[in-house]
């Protein structure tokens, strides 16, 4: 199962340079990354080119990151698709507790990646419909 990485981060100017400093220079990528906001400080929800390296080198400078697994799964980049992989979800009951998306070949595929109480069901159902579950390797090398 592929996981993100979450990290606190201190709102202040210059922290988040800080959490993106320490990834370039350990020479990982940072494919997707969602941001909120809870006034003292925010939480950085990351998907990167290697998540153990991330999550250890942010802890390393002090940073409080953890791993989180994810269910990625591939869709057609047209209306519709992402309707289609909720509907799938919405029939099991499984609630998706946080999201992030990103088009990986325009008009083709993008890649909708989800929090979900049971990955590994949400996995395997999504999967028997014919949507495309990538794995954490498939995932971290976009």
């Amino acid at each position: 199962m592929a996981e993100q990485v979450s990290v606190f981060i201190g709102n202040k100017p210059g922290r988040l340079n800080a959490v993106t400093a320490i990834l370039r220079d350990c020479a990982i990528n940072i494919r997707a990354m969602t941001i909120a906001d809870h006034r003292d400080y925010g939480v950085a929800k990351l998907l990167v080119s290697d998540p153990q390296a991330a999550r250890l080198a942010l802890a390393d400078q002090g940073f409080a990151a953890a791993l989180q697994p994810v269910l990625a799964v591939a869709i057609e980049d047209r209306p519709g698709s992402l309707h289609d992989l909720l509907e799938i979800l919405s029939e099991h009951q499984i609630n998706v507790l946080d999201a992030y998306g990103f088009v990986s070949q325009p008009h083709r595929w993008a890649v909708w990646c989800m929090e979900v109480a049971d990955p590994v069901k949400a996995a395997g159902l999504v999967a028997a419909r014919g949507l495309r579950v990538l794995n954490d390797n498939e995932l971290y090398r976009m």
